[in-house]
């Protein structure tokens, strides 16, 4: 396609994209949390209703007030980042503007009013409202965060697997809505996404309970959220595991240069080895220290031990830098084989002996935002595998960059770090701090 902009110079790109992907690091780790806590809640809501313990609705209390922090600081951080649209992007939205637009402000218009306007319900009116109401409430805001991701995932994934459109003077227009929403890859990232998002919040619940626990809060509150918790990470693992594999399997039909990336594979090869650990030098365009299992690859790629799996070679120029999406995604599944181990201990403590042993619990508090990382490291494999495009095969990043002088992105880029970091102590500071004063008030 012609070029919607001049590509700008490379050290203006660097900093462009890792402004972006500061922004974008820094606002996934909420809606992670409140996607799927809002349906945690609606469990505990539903519970308590049909059992009338109140347990459940003291769980209710505590985590409904972590889901509304993390909703808050979603909002801040999703509208800084839809500001760098304009400010640091601006050939994307005139390239796929027609797409990209209308998908925002379905999330925007058919979701986020929907969650903000019932979260006040959901905090305010356990007393104020009928149970009915309070219960309605819960549905529509669980309804509406998972409503919310699926715009935002139908967007992601067409930038990914573009389809239902045609190209106009350099710009795209729709053609076929329902093939853009459903394009290729959306039912593997929407289904990998949110239970990411449940895996997340599962070992949150778990660790923040775990934390309670080890302070001496033992009230049934504390043990139902740690049950709950532990009972959803031991499920939810495994189905993220398996789902993973269907999205690779998705990926390398669609973005073959992106799974070669992830495996480390620089030649097209029959009986590709899976490349356990190694450091990728593009320079020589091979891996150093490399460990790897013969065939492997071909294995669980093509189900086939002499199966063919292309190589970054035959993509030079078009391919993602290698180390960043090869090292972020042996950290995912790294960190999700540690996840796996982690809860079904646990689960199986909880079965055998009733209760947690101590360096269990010291384990779920250390891995309480472990989710986080994991969905970070998915998500660079992701985003980083994309390049050099933006939307793959159509728009690259370098042609939507703005024309901004270096210091000036350097400057905000510094300022947007600084803000983070001391929001996301505060945030986690604050979590744990919660945690110890409902156990105060508990004794």
């Amino acid at each position: 396609m012609n070029e919607i902009v001049q590509p700008i110079v490379n050290d203006a790109l660097i900093l462009h994209r890792i402004q972006f992907a500061a922004n974008m690091s820094f606002h996934i780790l909420f809606p992670t949390i409140s996607i799927a806590m809002a349906w945690v809640l609606l469990f505990f809501k539903l519970r308590s209703n049909r059992t009338g313990d109140p347990k459940w609705m003291q769980a209710y209390a505590f985590w409904v007030k972590i889901f509304a922090l993390t909703f808050a600081l979603g909002v801040v951080s999703g509208i800084t980042m839809s500001f760098q649209f304009g400010t640091n992007w601006p050939g994307y939205m005139r390239a796929v503007g027609n797409i990209a637009g209308p998908l925002l402000a379905y999330e925007v218009l058919t979701a986020f009013f929907l969650e903000a306007t019932f979260l006040g319900v959901m905090l305010f009116g356990m007393k104020r409202v009928s149970n009915r109401v309070h219960t309605l409430a819960t549905v529509l805001v669980a309804g509406g965060t998972s409503l919310s991701a699926f715009w935002i995932l139908a967007l992601n994934s067409w930038m990914q697997t573009p389809v239902g459109f045609e190209m106009i003077d350099g710009v795209v227009h729709a053609k076929d809505w329902w093939a853009i929403i459903f394009n290729p890859s959306f039912p593997y990232r929407f289904a990998h996404m949110m239970t990411a998002c449940f895996v997340t919040v599962s070992f949150l619940l778990a660790g923040i309970s775990a934390y309670r626990w080890w302070r001496g809060d033992r009230a049934p509150a504390v043990l139902a959220a740690l049950r709950t918790g532990v009972v959803m990470a031991a499920v939810l693992v495994p189905a993220q595991i398996f789902l993973g594999d269907l999205h690779g399997l998705n990926t390398l039909e669609h973005q073959p240069a992106k799974v070669a990336a992830m495996e480390g594979i620089w030649e097209t090869q029959r009986g590709a080895p899976a490349v356990l650990l190694a450091w990728p030098d593009e320079t020589t365009r091979s891996n150093l220290y490399e460990i790897a299992i013969p065939k492997l690859a071909s294995l669980y790629l093509r189900h086939h031990l002499d199966g063919e799996v292309q190589g970054l070679n035959d993509f030079k120029g078009k391919h993602p830098p290698v180390a960043p999406v090869f090292l972020a995604f042996r950290l995912m599944v790294g960190m999700g084989l540690l996840m796996l181990a982690v809860s079904w201990l646990a689960a199986w403590q909880f079965k055998r002996l009733g209760t947690l042993q101590p360096l269990v619990v010291r384990v779920l508090i250390a891995m309480t935002f472990s989710g986080w990382i994991a969905t970070l490291a998915g998500w660079y494999v992701t985003e980083v595998g994309r390049q050099p495009y933006l939307v793959y095969g159509l728009l690259t990043t370098a042609q939507a960059a703005a024309q901004i002088p270096v210091p000036m992105v350097a400057t905000t880029l510094a300022m947007y770090l600084s803000v983070y970091v001391v929001l996301l102590v505060a945030y986690v500071l604050a979590l744990f701090h919660m945690a110890r004063k409902a156990g105060q008030e508990a004794t």
